[in-house]
């Protein structure tokens, strides 16, 4: 009986001895979590296209009512920075890989413009014929732009990996539009909605891409509802 006991434990000690050895084997060969030692945090540089859903020809400020030429272009160009500030890796505890980041961002864009007569080539002629008292045709381009701030949630999934795709399910925009409408209103107020995916190329260095809608409440009576699809550059922090 002591011989069966001592057989046993040195069985045991084998078993054990073998046992951790294949988990120690196991665990250097499987990957690591890709987000197990950083914030989720982000600082990101955006650009790309932009579209208007109106353009803005026909008033006082960007083309003086057709003067002399209109001012119609509807698309651009858009640049833009910000940040990601990670709020929960796995949705407060309910649910693993899903985080929310609360953006904050800032983003500018010019739409295209046009050589026109406004408000400040000369007076109109009043049948609104030509302008009278200014060199180079009467015209001069009248830059057609809109600064845009935002504070949005952002829902990453696939947290722990390389590739997390996001959407924006809605997000506060506050938008400054020049040149201003008639009565020199500039200031609007809107929501947005996004998506897009984000993959690690090194380290905490990721490349982008997202395409985002934004519907305005135009407040200058005026519509600036537009589209974005781009590209961006994030470093986490």
């Amino acid at each position: 009986m002591t011989q069966g006991w001592m057989r046993s434990r040195i069985i045991g000690r084998w078993c054990a001895a073998v046992a951790v050895t294949a988990g120690l084997a196991v665990c250097s060969v499987l990957p690591a979590s890709a987000d197990d030692s950083t914030t989720g945090n982000r600082v990101f540089f955006r650009g790309g296209f932009a579209a208007l859903n109106s353009n803005r020809a026909g008033e006082v400020f960007t083309d003086g009512h057709r003067a002399v030429g209109q001012n119609d272009g509807s698309s651009g160009y858009y640049v833009g920075a910000g940040t990601d500030l990670m709020l929960t890796k796995d949705l407060w505890g309910m649910m693993q890989g899903i985080g929310v980041a609360g953006e904050i961002g800032v983003e500018f864009k010019r739409w295209n413009s046009s050589r026109v007569a406004n408000s400040d080539t000369g007076p109109l002629f009043p049948d609104g014929g030509g302008v009278t008292g200014v060199s180079n045709g009467g015209r001069s381009t009248v830059q057609m732009t809109m600064l845009t701030v935002n504070v949005a949630p952002k829902v990453k999934f696939m947290q722990g990996t390389d590739f997390q795709p996001w959407i924006i399910p809605v997000g506060l925009d506050v938008h400054m539009i020049s040149p201003p409408w008639n009565q020199t209103a500039v200031l609007d107020i809107g929501v947005h909605f996004g998506a897009g995916a984000e993959y690690r190329i090194w380290k905490e260095l990721w490349l982008g891409v997202d395409a985002r809608y934004h519907v305005a409440s135009n407040q200058t009576n005026t519509v600036n509802n537009y589209g974005t699809v781009g590209s961006y550059v994030a470093i986490g922090f």
